[in-house]
C-alpha cells in the first residue's frame, strides 16, 4: 500500500517489539496534546499491560509502518463494560507527528473498521478529546462516522477545560439485524 505523499505503507498486528514505539508515541501525546485527558505518562510496562488486555479480549490492535520505520497505531476496545454494550467498540488511532497527513490515520481506522466488522461487532464510537481537533473529525467523518454528540467542558488538561466530541459509525449491518444474546462479537 502506498500512502499519500508516497511511501510504502505497511499495516499489521501489533507485537510486543512495537511497546517502545507505542509506548513514545503515546507519551508525547499525554504531555504535549489533548486527544487524551490521561495525564500522568504510563511507562512502558503499563502501556504492555493496556496492550495485553487488549489483545487477550480479542481486539485489533495494530501498527502502521511508513518505508519501514513505526508510523502509528490503532486499536479498537470495549466502548462500555456493560454487556449490553458487547456489540459497541470505540476506537483509538495516533500517528506519530512527523507523518501526519500522509494517510497513516486513515490507513489504520480503515483497517480497524474491516478488523472489528470482520469480528461482528455492528458499531464504532471515536471519542475525540478536545472538539477543535479538527483533523479527527474529518479523518471519522470521511470514513463515515456522524456525530452522536458534543459534550462541553466535560474534561480539563494544560489549564482549559475541552469539549469531547462523539462519533458513531455502523458495522456490518449496523443495528439493522437482531444480535442473539449468546453471542459475543470476537470475545469468545
Amino acid at each position: 500500500m502506498t500512502a499519500t505523499g508516497g511511501g510504502t505503507l505497511r499495516l499489521r498486528a501489533a507485537v510486543e517489539d512495537d511497546l517502545p514505539a507505542i509506548a513514545a508515541l503515546y507519551a508525547h501525546e499525554v504531555r504535549e496534546n489533548v486527544a487524551t485527558y490521561e495525564y500522568e505518562v504510563p511507562d512502558e510496562a503499563e502501556m504492555r499491560r493496556r496492550w495485553r488486555e487488549i489483545v487477550g479480549r480479542g481486539y485489533p490492535y495494530l501498527v502502521a509502518e511508513l518505508d519501514g520505520r513505526f508510523a502509528g497505531y490503532a486499536y479498537a476496545s470495549s466502548y462500555r463494560t456493560r454487556i449490553g454494550y458487547r456489540w459497541t467498540v470505540e476506537d483509538t488511532v495516533y500517528v506519530a507527528h512527523d507523518v501526519h497527513g500522509r494517510g497513516v490515520g486513515r490507513a489504520l481506522l480503515q483497517r480497524l473498521i474491516e478488523d472489528c466488522a470482520a469480528l461482528g461487532f455492528r458499531q464504532m464510537v471515536a471519542v475525540i478529546g478536545d472538539g477543535s481537533n479538527r483533523a479527527s473529525v474529518v479523518l471519522h467523518e470521511r470514513l463515515g462516522f456522524t456525530l452522536a454528540g458534543v459534550f462541553p467542558g466535560i474534561g480539563r488538561k494544560h489549564g482549559r477545560w475541552l469539549d469531547t466530541v462523539q462519533m458513531v459509525r455502523p458495522l456490518g449491518n449496523g443495528d439493522r439485524d437482531e444480535a442473539p444474546a449468546e453471542d459475543v462479537p470476537g470475545l469468545g
